[in-house]
């Protein structure tokens, strides 16, 4: 099972550019795509050869996230949840969009069926953040969400539900193994606060697993995000900030991870690069 979640930075501009040859040449089983910015028939359009579910934002033009399983693969789309909010208390400023959870079942149980599923993914996009700002305020409101759903999913795992992969952009680092330009920037941006941090530490402290960091514990990065600015891609001062969270099973059959960085920049058909894991029946 081939597990890919990538930033798309708008889904139209990405199969523009060249989405479709890395989606044909990669062949995930699962993709979580984030700031998909499309609604559902558009984004369908779009992946050809996959079943999708797609969460736009309120705000037109804005994040967005997408859960898609190939069509001849052995995995159907279940059940669907916007949000990380509880029903009847979504914050839409800090929720909309930004979270899709999706149970997976075997293929051919067909959406809508009962039969327990094999896995639940979600397709996270957390704010990026300003300091400063109502931004921030905002990305903080969300990381409060996500702490607790984060809880009752491992919770659910561990009481013989199905286990969970969280995967996207989640736009903080952990650690300068994360970061090229790791002193000039922490506790100075977005993304590198230790505040932030705290957040993604308490997951992998209560027994979430950082699936590409288990599997390459002394690597610097592979980073997945480049700013658009300067040389930052042609000089690799990226950020390790799209990540695959797993409970501890499911973690347990991943079997190597890799990041699809372009081989150029005029190559990329997003500012993020795709970060794609294998994982054993």
């Amino acid at each position: 099972m081939r597990i890919a979640t990538v930033n798309v930075n708008g889904i139209r501009a990405a199969a523009r550019k060249g989405m479709a040859a890395w989606i044909e040449s990669s062949a995930p089983d699962v993709m979580l795509l984030q700031e998909v910015r499309a609604d559902e028939e558009t984004a369908a359009a779009l992946l050809p050869g996959y079943t999708s579910v797609v969460w736009p934002c309120r705000i037109k033009g804005r994040a967005g996230t997408a859960v898609a399983v190939r069509e001849d693969g052995s995995l159907a789309l279940g059940e669907a949840r916007y949000g990380v909010a509880a029903p009847g208390t979504e914050e839409p400023d800090v929720d909309s969009g930004r979270w899709l959870e999706v149970d997976l079942l075997p293929s051919g149980a067909g959406e809508g069926a009962k039969e327990e599923p094999a896995l639940t993914v979600v397709s996270a996009y957390l704010h990026s953040g300003q300091l400063g700002t109502e931004k921030m305020d905002q990305k903080y409101a969300h990381l409060d969400l996500v702490d607790a759903r984060m809880a009752a999913l491992l919770a659910r795992a561990a009481d013989g539900g199905p286990q969970v992969l969280m995967a996207g952009d989640l736009n903080v680092v952990r650690s300068a193994q994360d970061i090229k330009n790791w002193k000039p920037n922490h506790n100075k941006i977005a993304g590198v606060m230790d505040e932030e941090i705290a957040h993604l530490e308490s997951w992998f402290a209560s027994g979430w697993i950082d699936v590409a960091r288990s599997l390459a514990p002394e690597e610097q990065g592979p980073y997945t995000w480049w700013s658009q600015r300067g040389q930052a891609f042609d000089n690799n001062a990226g950020w390790r900030i799209d990540y695959q969270v797993a409970t501890p099973a499911l973690a347990g059959r991943a079997a190597s991870a890799r990041v699809d960085r372009a081989a150029s920049y005029a190559e990329r058909w997003s500012d993020h690069a795709p970060l794609v894991i294998d994982y054993t029946d």
